[in-house]
C-alpha cells in the first residue's frame, strides 16, 4: 500500500507536473509532521530511561546501571558508530548541495557513500548485539537500551531504503535544481536520525553507563 503512494507521487511529481506550490507546501508539512511524531515516539524511551535512572529501584540494588550488570564500553563500537552516522550526515548535506548546484557525478558519488556508511552503521549495530553481555530480559536497563536502540536501528534502516530510492532517482535525472522535494524529506529524515543518535550515545551509552 505504501509503495503504489510512493509510486504515484513520484509519477504525479516527476511526470505529470501536478506538484504545485501548495501540494509541495503541503507535502514539506506533512513530513515535518511525521518526525514530530517521531521524536514524541523517541521521548516516551528517553523519559523511561531517565525515571529508572534517576530513581534507581532497591531491586536492582539502588544503583544505576543496575548491580551485577555488565554494560557496553561507550568509547568502543558506540564511538565508531558515533563517527559514521556523524559522517553520513555530512554527506547527505553535500548531496544536497550537489543537487542545488546542478552537479549530478557529486550528487550520486555523496549519496554512495551516505548509503555505505548506513550500512556500515547496521552491520556494526548487529555486531554489538551479538557481543553484548546483556540482553533485553534483563530487567529495566536491558529492556530500555534495546527499545530505544533497537528502534533506532529500524529508523537507520528505514532511512537508508529512503536514500537508496533517492540514489536511483538522482540516476534517473528525477531531481531538478528547483524541484527535489523527495530527497529533502530523506535529508530531513537522516538528519533526525543523526540527532537522535546522538542523544542516544550522550544518555545510554556514556552517562548511563
Amino acid at each position: 500500500m505504501m509503495f503504489c503512494w510512493w509510486r504515484d507521487v513520484i509519477r504525479e511529481a516527476t511526470y505529470e507536473g501536478q506538484h504545485t506550490m501548495a501540494v509541495s507546501s503541503g507535502l514539506r508539512m506533512g513530513m515535518l509532521l511525521f518526525i514530530v511524531s517521531e521524536v514524541m515516539f523517541f521521548f516516551a524511551f528517553f523519559w523511561a530511561f531517565f525515571h529508572s535512572s534517576f530513581n534507581p529501584s532497591p531491586a536492582i540494588g539502588g544503583v544505576w546501571p543496575p548491580m551485577f550488570l555488565s554494560v557496553l564500553n561507550p568509547w568502543e563500537v558506540p564511538l565508531i558508530n558515533t563517527i559514521i552516522l556523524l559522517s553520513s550526515g555530512a554527506t547527505v548535506t553535500w548531496a544536497h548541495h550537489s543537487i542545488v548546484y546542478g552537479s549530478k557525478l557529486n550528487a550520486t558519488i555523496s549519496l554512495i557513500l551516505t548509503v555505505v556508511l548506513a550500512i556500515i552503521f547496521t552491520l556494526l549495530q548487529v555486531f554489538e548485539y551479538i557481543t553484548a553481555p546483556f540482553t533485553i530480559s534483563d530487567g529495566i536497563y536491558g529492556s530500555t537500551f534495546y527499545m530505544a536502540t533497537g528502534f533506532h536501528g529500524f529508523h537507520v534502516f528505514l532511512g537508508t531504503c529512503f536514500l537508496s530510492v533517492c540514489l536511483l532517482r538522482v540516476y534517473l535525472n528525477h531531481f531538478t535544481r528547483e524541484h527535489h522535494f523527495g530527497f529533502e524529506a530523506a535529508a530531513w529524515y537522516w538528519h533526525f536520525v543523526d540527532v537522535v543518535w546522538l542523544f542516544l550515545f550522550i544518555t545510554i551509552y556514556w552517562w548511563g553507563s
